[in-house]
């Protein structure tokens, strides 16, 4: 550029010029940053695997659980209709025991542990009162059926406890292993949730049951005999259900 004759010579500006220690130093940050990312990424990936395995062991633990909770809700059918046999005016608790046993069926279905865990402990609390009745019968007390299908709902019973100790332990190693970092971020981003747990949360499921033996028929009939049980209706099953 030519002002009045004279050359006029124009420098870049200098403001934007940066020392080369700056540019080093920009350039280190960037590599460890493209450094970390693929450690970032493995980290999060080797957790999306530990949170499947995780996921499926407690649904094989919980599947244990459904699978008992079942077997207990068909054994009580035969149960009832034994104890029916010789307790014929105990209405009221055998229209208990299968509103607790049709809701059992119904938690099992939704697949929560935490509504399995409280209609199992209400179907406890009417089999209570139905063996509480069961104990002023010596005849059904001593009869080869109602034998048998106690022995084989105390084995139930004790299957159910098993299987939820097992859950519970799969489902807290769950929990505890999507509140850590990295997996924390990867069970945000797939929808990892904490799971629930086998326990009681309804604080009346755990209430003791009680039987009023004031009410006709729920003690044994004068005299100390028990009437012979009536024969069960054509076409009725009288054996217990195997798995």
């Amino acid at each position: 550029m030519t002002v009045i004759g004279t050359p006029l010579t124009v420098s870049p500006p200098t403001a934007h010029r940066l020392p080369p220690t700056v540019l080093t130093n920009m350039g280190l940050s960037m590599k460890r940053i493209w450094l970390a990312v693929p450690l970032l990424l493995t980290s999060v990936g080797c957790g999306y695997n530990r949170i499947q395995q995780l996921d499926e062991q407690a649904n094989g633990a919980q599947g244990q659980i459904e699978v008992q909770l079942q077997r207990r809700a068909d054994l009580i059918p035969n149960l009832v209709s034994t104890v029916k046999g010789y307790a014929q005016h105990e209405s009221d608790v055998f229209v208990q025991v299968a509103q607790a046993r049709a809701g059992v069926q119904s938690a099992i279905q939704t697949h929560d542990p935490a509504q399995m865990a409280d209609a199992n402990a209400q179907l406890t609390g009417v089999l209570g009162r139905l063996i509480a009745v069961a104990e002023a019968y010596p005849q059904l007390k001593a009869d080869a059926q109602f034998t048998r299908l106690m022995d084989e709902l105390s084995g139930t019973e004790n299957r159910i406890a098993v299987a939820r100790g097992d859950y519970n332990a799969a489902a807290q190693e769950y929990n505890a292993y999507i509140r850590q970092f990295p997996q924390a971020l990867t069970a945000k981003v797939t929808g990892a949730k904490s799971r629930n747990y086998f326990n009681v949360t309804n604080p009346g499921a755990r209430e003791a049951p009680t039987v009023d033996f004031s009410k006709p028929g729920a003690s044994a009939p004068a005299g100390g005999t028990t009437p012979a049980p009536n024969a069960p209706a054509a076409g009725a099953t009288t054996g217990a259900k195997r798995p």
